[in-house]
């Protein structure tokens, strides 16, 4: 089994929400860590994935907004401090489509879920390096792991919906 490291000048951890039913936010987590490993990065089906996610780096380019998805009213990060994502298996879909089954941890709450991931390619970089990159994409209800507050609208609706669309580009090294 082979190391990978991820090249986080050329990745993304993200997610976007529904704002009032009608627009989305957009927001990155600038600091995560992971363990990968596979005999075949292209094949995938052997690979482990643990990626471990500092709440506290979340970014929606909005300071206040930001503020208060670490606090206790949504992710409580001085109390729950990481998001973490285990792989459980995965299972070839087409050539280079997978799908990722694993263990996502918000909250101390762990539910299953399952990425779609793409193999979008490999080639070497200016500094002679192999890359691979993958773009993964699940849907999460946030009420599943204790993500709570909301605010009813008075034209109807809610001010951010319960589904979240999370996307993870990631552009991988062998070490």
């Amino acid at each position: 089994m082979k190391k990978y490291a991820i090249d986080y000048s050329h990745s993304t951890i993200g997610f976007s929400v529904r704002h009032m039913m009608v627009s989305r936010i957009h927001g990155t987590f600038e600091s995560y860590s992971a363990e990968i490993t596979a005999a075949d990065i292209v094949e995938m089906q052997d690979a482990a994935v643990t990626i471990i996610i500092a709440v506290a780096s979340v970014s929606t380019k909005n300071l206040d907004r930001d503020v208060h998805l670490v606090s206790p009213d949504f992710f409580d990060a001085d109390v729950y401090p990481k998001i973490v994502f285990t792989s459980t298996y995965i299972e070839k879909l087409d050539d280079r489509k997978f799908a990722i089954h694993g263990d996502l941890t918000i909250k101390n709450v762990t539910k299953p879920i399952v990425f779609t991931a793409v193999y979008t390619g490999n080639g070497i970089n200016p500094w002679t390096q192999e890359v691979y990159a993958f773009q993964a994409k699940t849907k999460i209800n946030r009420r599943d792991f204790n993500l709570l507050y909301n605010t009813a609208l008075e034209t109807g609706g809610v001010l951010i919906s319960e589904d979240i669309d999370v996307v993870v580009d990631l552009e991988l090294n062998p070490l």
